[in-house]
């Protein structure tokens, strides 16, 4: 049965807790929209495609939303609790810190388990979903956007320029259409107004052009001799093809492969896959390089029974007859190179193989790294918000963000270090959670002991103290001078 004192934990973690994590995800979600607005801005995208790539990207950033909601909320509520004297009451009766805080353990390990869960199915088909739709509209063109004085060139083949737009949007006035069909004929149109609109289906935009003039090129595109043709005319109908302005259709399958989009399940085959394989490869190169060098196989002790050559020569060549020098030296040439070629194209796919490995094992690591952070930022934030005692938004929320710094950074830079080869993988993925787990020992220690740790009074005191006690050893001095 959950007693009183859990529900009261609980209930003052919850609120916090929902209204940081929505907080901190928006957040994220409006950072991460704000880094591919370029690839946004003028593609005419309706607002489903912006629903999906918003929906697909904010699910990415659960698994970092959800330790700086456990930090910031643990720290409120702790705060919140200590700042009306309710910490300072369940203390007096005899209820330890530890105990107080199991509740919330609970809960923190609940949230560890929904994060790897999340990270290790949810993400992975999210990623795949947001990459192929971010492909597709970071090629998409530029919405059908005819400005007056700009030569419009997103549909392929023409460039089309209006000089003046009517209110209505549709009436143009000295209009020019510049029509490449080969590298060799250049068509163009010039009139002096016209109408525009596009066709039911939205395919086609229909130009009805009045008063002009249309110049063009006519022969064959292998032949420099062209037949010139100018044509004047009161109305004149041009179609444009706008299929090449609509919004791609890629399949999922060409990204699959990324190590972000698989699970645990799928990342540990293609670790151990790739590790059989470099083996492979490494036995294939060793029965490539004895196939060449006849000598490799002969065991050492073979060598130690060929008797010493008594005659002592400079150098190998002359032990050599001159009549198979050319002969010695091409066979050694060939068999040097087809070596070299066979160790360069052996590094390079063990190179590559190597690369796959570490992005598969980064992103195994990660997955664990960041469910376990959950709970280490719990074990800051509780004691923390219980040393201070200050709840509400103002100095909870300033500690907050100084430890997720800490911790976000740290996670940059192991990441980053493991990439490079500068540490191991593991010490870089789990850098930030190495780092931080004895910092929660120490506060939870402090919070366990009535630390006076963030208490400005005890620095106020100390201080106090520490200027009396100079004072007393200066007179001291001066009166034994």
């Amino acid at each position: 049965m959950i007693k009183k004192l859990d529900k009261l934990i609980l209930k003052a973690f919850m609120g916090p807790f929902l209204a940081t994590f929505f907080i901190a995800f928006f957040v994220l979600v409006m950072q991460n929209l704000w880094k591919y607005i370029d690839d946004l801005v003028g593609k005419g995208l309706d607002f489903i495609t912006i629903g999906k790539f918003l929906w697909y990207a904010g699910a990415t950033l659960l698994t970092l939303s959800m330790p700086i909601a456990i930090l910031i909320s643990s720290i409120m509520t702790f705060g919140n609790l200590g700042e009306s004297f309710e910490l300072v009451a369940i203390k007096a009766s005899g209820i330890s810190l530890l105990r107080f805080m199991r509740p919330l353990m609970w809960v923190s390990l609940l949230l560890c388990g929904i994060t790897f869960l999340f990270a290790n199915y949810a993400i992975p088909y999210a990623n795949l979903k947001f990459k192929t739709l971010y492909y597709d509209i970071k090629y998409k063109k530029p919405a059908l956007d005819l400005k007056e004085g700009t030569f419009f060139t997103a549909i392929p083949g023409y460039a089309i320029k209006v000089g003046k737009k009517d209110p209505d949007g549709k009436t143009i006035h000295k209009v020019m259409i510049y029509e490449q069909q080969n590298s060799l004929q250049d068509n163009s149109i010039i009139a002096e107004n016209g109408v525009m609109k596009t066709s039911d289906d939205k395919r086609f935009l229909e130009f009805t052009l009045q008063n002009g003039t249309r110049y063009q090129e006519r022969g064959n595109a292998f032949d420099t001799s062209t037949e010139f043709i100018r044509m004047e005319f009161k109305e004149y109908k041009k179609l444009f093809d706008l299929s090449a302005l609509d919004l791609m259709n890629t399949s999922d399958s060409i990204f699959k492969d990324d190590s972000k989009m698989r699970s645990i399940r799928q990342l540990n085959y293609i670790i151990d896959s790739v590790k059989n394989l470099n083996s492979t490869i490494i036995t294939q190169m060793d029965k490539d390089i004895s196939s060449k060098l006849y000598f490799k196989p002969i065991a050492d002790s073979t060598w130690n029974k060929i008797p010493t050559p008594t005659i002592k020569l400079k150098k190998f060549s002359e032990a050599i007859p001159d009549s198979l020098k050319t002969l010695v030296y091409n066979s050694t040439m060939l068999t040097a190179n087809n070596i070299k070629n066979s160790l360069q194209f052996s590094a390079s796919e063990l190179e590559s193989h190597r690369s796959e490995l570490r992005d598969d094992t980064i992103e195994w690591h990660r997955k664990l790294s960041l469910s376990l952070a959950c709970l280490v930022l719990f074990f800051i934030g509780a004691p923390l918000g219980s040393i201070i005692r200050k709840g509400g938004f103002g100095m909870p929320l300033v500690l907050a963000i100084v430890f997720f710094l800490i911790f976000h950074l740290l996670n940059m830079f192991g990441e980053k270090f493991a990439r490079d080869g500068i540490v191991s993988i593991f010490t870089g993925m789990w850098l930030a959670v190495i780092v931080l787990i004895p910092v929660g020992i120490f506060l939870t220690y402090k919070a366990m002991h009535d630390s006076q740790l963030l208490n400005k009074e005890f620095y106020y005191r100390s201080f106090k103290k520490l200027r009396t006690f100079l004072k007393r050893s200066v007179n001291i001095l001066l009166k034994k001078k």
